[in-house]
């Protein structure tokens, strides 16, 4: 008998431990920043870069959350959208944080493209059942007030779609401060990123909480 007792010990213990360990692994979540040299740490160190920043903020707090980041410098929505599902599939994310565009119109783009690119990024998304959270930029004034109403104008209506969040302006506080931005004034630097960080904080967060919230207690419903 006391053999058997051992041994049912050794098994109970045993399959409390793997309990416990596909708990975590289950409560797991990932967030896929997919963007552009805004979201890339362009011309600073990678550890530097707004992402990175927050992938250590997360791991500080202990939270069991991964960050991927598949932002390229100088991406474009139409060549984000050729790589995305692949990156989609192989992030599974829980928030995908959209941040494209910017080179649409820097570029001067059809804007019907670099809406409907934006679109169809989002509906991949949702398709897994990830949340987005939608970066907006603002064009340079000298691109004419049409054009740069009409870029703007995609970002809000996009906002309208269900599980979708938008940061109105991604660089707010950080591109009218000459002190945030490199000599090109258009990238960040160092200190320029923790702005960003901030900023994108201040969307992330209530997301991460109510997704946090129904994973330890499944009968919290549904999703904003």
């Amino acid at each position: 008998m006391p053999i058997y007792r051992n041994f049912f010990c050794i098994v109970l213990a045993f399959a409390s431990l793997l309990i416990a360990s596909q708990s975590v692994i289950a409560a797991e979540k990932n967030i896929l920043v997919f963007g552009d040299s805004l979201s890339a740490a362009y011309n600073i160190p990678t550890e530097k870069g707004w992402v990175a920043l927050l992938e250590q903020q997360l791991q500080s707090e202990n939270k069991n959350i991964r960050v991927v980041n598949a932002s390229i410098s100088g991406e474009t929505s139409s060549g984000g959208l050729v790589r995305f599902q692949s990156q989609i599939d192989k992030a599974m994310p829980d928030i995908v944080i959209l941040e494209l565009g910017a080179n649409d119109g820097l570029r001067g783009f059809n804007l019907d493209t670099t809406r409907n690119n934006l679109t169809e990024m989002i509906r991949i998304s949702h398709d897994i059942g990830a949340s987005v959270i939608l970066a907006g930029i603002h064009m340079p004034p000298n691109y004419g007030r049409t054009y740069t109403q009409k870029f703007d104008q995609i970002f809000v209506d996009l906002a309208k779609l269900d599980k979708v969040s938008l940061i109105p302006f991604i660089l707010e506080g950080v591109a009218t401060v000459p002190e945030l931005m490199q000599k090109d004034r258009l990238h960040p630097n160092e200190q320029g990123q923790e702005v960003i960080l901030k900023t994108v904080n201040k969307y992330l967060m209530p997301i991460l909480e109510q997704l946090t919230a129904n994973t330890a207690d499944p009968k919290i419903g549904g999703s904003q």
